[in-house]
Protein backbone atom coordinates (compact mmCIF):
# COMPACT_ATOMS: atom_id res chain seq x y z
CA UNK A 1 0.00 0.00 0.00
CA UNK A 2 1.24 3.42 -0.68
CA UNK A 3 0.67 6.27 1.36
CA UNK A 4 0.93 9.87 0.07
CA UNK A 5 1.05 13.26 2.31
CA UNK A 6 0.14 16.64 0.73
CA UNK A 7 1.62 19.76 2.15
CA UNK A 8 0.66 23.35 1.32
CA UNK A 9 2.82 26.27 0.59
CA UNK A 10 3.45 29.84 -0.91
CA UNK A 11 5.78 30.17 -3.30
CA UNK A 12 7.17 33.49 -4.01
CA UNK A 13 9.04 35.55 -6.96
CA UNK A 14 9.51 38.74 -8.61
CA UNK A 15 9.56 37.28 -12.17
CA UNK A 16 6.43 35.37 -12.69
CA UNK A 17 4.14 32.62 -11.00
CA UNK A 18 5.53 29.77 -12.54
CA UNK A 19 9.27 30.80 -11.23
CA UNK A 20 6.88 31.21 -7.95
CA UNK A 21 5.92 27.42 -8.17
CA UNK A 22 9.51 26.45 -9.18
CA UNK A 23 10.98 27.86 -6.62
CA UNK A 24 8.67 26.37 -4.26
CA UNK A 25 8.94 23.09 -5.12
CA UNK A 26 12.41 23.57 -5.80
CA UNK A 27 13.07 24.21 -2.08
CA UNK A 28 11.02 21.93 -0.90
CA UNK A 29 12.92 19.30 -2.13
CA UNK A 30 15.62 20.18 0.46
CA UNK A 31 13.84 19.01 3.03
CA UNK A 32 11.17 16.63 1.15
CA UNK A 33 11.81 13.30 -0.04
CA UNK A 34 9.79 11.24 -3.21
CA UNK A 35 7.87 14.47 -4.87
CA UNK A 36 5.56 13.27 -6.96
CA UNK A 37 2.64 16.16 -7.63
CA UNK A 38 2.04 19.69 -7.12
CA UNK A 39 -1.58 21.29 -7.34
CA UNK A 40 -1.55 24.88 -8.29
CA UNK A 41 -4.63 26.22 -5.90
CA UNK A 42 -4.45 30.29 -5.82
CA UNK A 43 -2.22 32.36 -8.02
CA UNK A 44 -1.91 36.14 -6.94
CA UNK A 45 0.18 39.27 -7.32
CA UNK A 46 1.38 42.34 -5.56
CA UNK A 47 1.05 45.43 -6.77
CA UNK A 48 2.57 48.41 -5.42
CA UNK A 49 1.73 52.23 -7.29
CA UNK A 50 0.00 50.42 -10.00
CA UNK A 51 2.65 48.12 -10.91
CA UNK A 52 2.99 43.95 -10.37
CA UNK A 53 6.06 43.50 -8.22
CA UNK A 54 5.24 39.93 -7.33
CA UNK A 55 3.88 37.05 -7.90
CA UNK A 56 2.65 34.38 -5.10
CA UNK A 57 1.35 30.56 -5.90
CA UNK A 58 -0.59 28.92 -3.24
CA UNK A 59 0.21 24.95 -3.97
CA UNK A 60 -0.44 21.50 -2.49
CA UNK A 61 2.82 19.66 -3.00
CA UNK A 62 2.24 15.60 -2.40
CA UNK A 63 4.73 12.89 -1.78
CA UNK A 64 5.46 9.59 -1.05
CA UNK A 65 5.99 8.50 2.59
CA UNK A 66 9.11 6.79 3.25
CA UNK A 67 8.27 3.06 3.93
CA UNK A 68 5.23 2.81 2.33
Amino acid sequence: MTVEKVVELVGESPDGWKDAIEQAVEKASETIHNINGVEVKNLSAVVREGKVTGYKADLHLAFKVDGS
